[in-house]
């Protein structure tokens, strides 16, 4: 583990920026092997770890990490909670999700908690590295269509599935630009669908997160889903 956000040789290429993790589950043995993987990565440390949800909160207020790899189920506070109170609180700590994706009922709900993504605990070892590396340079998303196989999933629980809401403040142009997102259209999709650039598109984008108060593409994806804009697919 180190302490440097940055990492290069003296007189060699630009540093490097080293993103900083902190790893949250209550199985040691899980730790270990996330911890192994995600070390061997030079632009990643884990600087970290908590066995329930209520210490990764802790390490967060202590370490302000850029990325907490979150466990759902946990003792006491569980993952969807204590991802609840990191998003809420005023760092820019991102979450990710750790799950068993085809069993897990509660991945909706850590998503509507704030955190901008998720992991499959038995996914491909780069892929758990690109998730990581994606949610920490804010994009908040592993992959459209990630998140759209997630709405399909878990859209359809009643339980689950929030009162529907209404949107309001935004223009013609950015709802369809949000429909497109909630639909798990990329920007570069979003741009050919509406004949813009894709730095048109990246600027809507933009204005929607901050009219509508969302930390990234995942709560725009959900927003769409809550509000009727897109409904799951058949």
């Amino acid at each position: 583990m180190t302490d440097e956000s940055t990492a290069a040789a003296p007189g060699g290429p630009a540093p490097v920026r080293v993103v900083r993790v902190v790893l949250a589950d209550d199985q040691p043995l899980v730790r270990a092997a996330l911890r192994m993987v995600i070390t061997d990565a030079p632009d990643l440390d884990v600087v970290g770890e908590a066995g329930t949800g209520a210490d990764a909160v802790r390490l967060v207020a202590e370490l302000a990490p850029d990325v907490v790899v979150m466990d759902i189920r946990m003792p006491g506070t569980d993952g969807i909670l204590a991802t609840r109170q990191i998003t809420a609180g005023p760092g820019s700590t991102h979450v990710i999700v750790l799950t068993t994706f085809d069993e897990d009922d509660y991945v909706y709900g850590a998503l509507r908690a704030g955190a901008a993504g998720f992991l499959v605990k038995d996914m491909a070892l780069d892929d758990i590295l690109a998730a990581i590396r994606v949610v920490a340079s804010g994009d908040g998303l592993i992959a459209p269509s990630v998140t759209r196989r997630l709405i399909k999933e878990f859209a359809g629980r009643p339980v689950s599935a929030p009162a529907r809401r209404t949107i309001t403040g935004i223009t013609d142009r950015e709802r369809e630009v949000l429909v497109l997102v909630g639909s798990g259209l990329s920007n570069t999709e979003i741009a050919a669908e509406l004949s813009i650039s894709v730095a048109t598109a990246k600027t809507y984008l933009t204005r929607l997160l901050a009219k509508l108060d969302a930390r990234d593409r995942v709560q725009l994806v959900i927003l769409a889903y809550e509000t009727g804009l897109v409904g799951p697919p058949g």
